[in-house]
């Protein structure tokens, strides 16, 4: 298996495992100690990390991503997700609404010696947040 298969397997599996199946205990096994998830004018480290995805499933415990499309080169991946899930705890200060919701989103991700050392992502937030009741949908 050549290094770039390699890295599109290890996140595939992060995903399944840590997303879908919520083993944050395999956090060792995909995250580097020094990981970083840049997230705008800050950064998440490890245990950041693992607070969200938990967060995350804890308000849509029916979480489920889908990888649409994974491409790599060098130390890259990129992954283009599908978030599904129906929020059932509150969420971004939104009361649960009970409501079904699916969301967009794409990471980039780089890898070093077999584990996810650097995090970056867009998701459409904006979308969620109409879907959960949040906001207005546009006219």
């Amino acid at each position: 298996m050549t290094q770039t298969e390699a890295n599109k397997q290890l996140v595939r599996r992060y995903v399944e495992e840590m997303w879908n199946q919520g083993r944050l205990a395999a956090a060792a096994d995909f995250l580097a100690p020094d990981y970083r998830r840049h997230m705008g004018d800050r950064a998440l480290d490890a245990q950041g990390q693992m607070q969200r995805i938990a967060g995350m499933r804890a308000a849509f415990p029916d979480l489920r991503m889908e990888i649409r499309d994974l491409l790599a080169e060098g130390d890259r991946v990129a992954m283009h997700l599908r978030m599904t899930g129906t929020q059932q705890a509150a969420f971004l200060g939104v009361t649960p609404s009970g409501r079904s919701v699916a969301m967009t989103a794409v990471d980039v991700l780089r890898i070093a010696d077999g584990r996810i050392v650097e995090h970056w992502g867009a998701a459409d937030m904006l979308g969620l947040m109409q879907q959960m009741g949040s906001l207005p949908k546009p006219a």
